[in-house]
């Protein structure tokens, strides 16, 4: 039976979610707790793929088991992993769904902060420009008027089919000196998101013209696009799927 496991995680002590030799993953500690507890080689595939230092508050992945879970796994798997990870539910879904390519919507927010705290630091990033969010927003939203994001993504890798996205929304906002960028889409592209936010700080510090970021989006060309912000303030929030795969 497949099996779908939500769960919420802090992403400062993971190199990403990624499996990876000789350093901590997300997906990497729960392949490992859960094949201990489930007495078998248990293989994780996620709805995503989280770089460096990125968080999540709401992730999901899917596993195949023979045998019946019980009730209290969710407890035992929040004894064994790290505190940075937390489980929230586990659940069947109907067969050969997968967490990935079955996802219709998911949605980051970037966190940024005016002043300097250090109770922020692990969670947003301080940005000490002085930005012009309403220059920032009218930037934004070109994003929606485009499919092809090659200007904001890494190369393309063999699992890469291509780099079409369909933008449903986007914003920034403000409130009490922090700004928080919100995007949704069917799928982002690897470093797609804190590109895009590189970018659009660049228009909120007029360094470049809100005309200059949509030729960027047309040029299709991450060769025009260095910007890049840090990963702390990074969360992937919400994952959305077809009520229907559920059991």
């Amino acid at each position: 039976m497949r099996f779908f496991i939500e769960l919420a995680y802090n992403g400062k002590y993971f190199y990403g979610w990624q499996v990876q030799k000789k350093v901590s993953t997300v997906e990497g500690n729960l392949e490992y707790c859960l094949s201990k507890l489930l007495k078998e080689s248990i293989n994780v595939i996620g709805a995503g793929r989280t770089d460096k230092g990125v968080h999540a508050k709401q992730m999901f992945a899917h596993f195949d088991y023979k045998g019946k879970i019980s009730n209290n796994l969710i407890k035992k798997l929040n004894v064994f992993l790290p505190k940075s990870i937390k489980v929230l539910n586990i659940f069947p879904v109907k067969e050969n769904i997968h967490a990935r390519f079955n996802a219709i919507k998911r949605i980051y927010k970037y966190y940024l902060v005016r002043d300097k705290n250090p109770f922020y630091q692990d969670f947003s990033w301080h940005c000490f420009y002085p930005l012009n969010i309403q220059r920032m927003n009218i930037a934004s939203k070109k994003l929606m008027g485009h499919k092809d994001f090659s200007s904001f993504c890494k190369k393309k890798t063999f699992e890469t089919r291509n780099n079409i996205c369909k933008v449903n929304h986007v914003c920034w906002s403000v409130n009490n000196n922090v700004f928080c960028f919100t995007i949704e889409a069917n799928r982002f592209l690897r470093s797609m998101v804190r590109s895009i936010i590189g970018t659009l700080i660049d228009v909120g510090r007029n360094k470049i013209s809100v005309n200059e970021f949509s030729e960027i989006i047309e040029s299709k060309n991450s060769n025009f696009c260095k910007s890049i912000v840090p990963a702390c303030g990074l969360f992937l929030t919400r994952i959305l799927y077809p009520e229907d795969i559920f059991l």
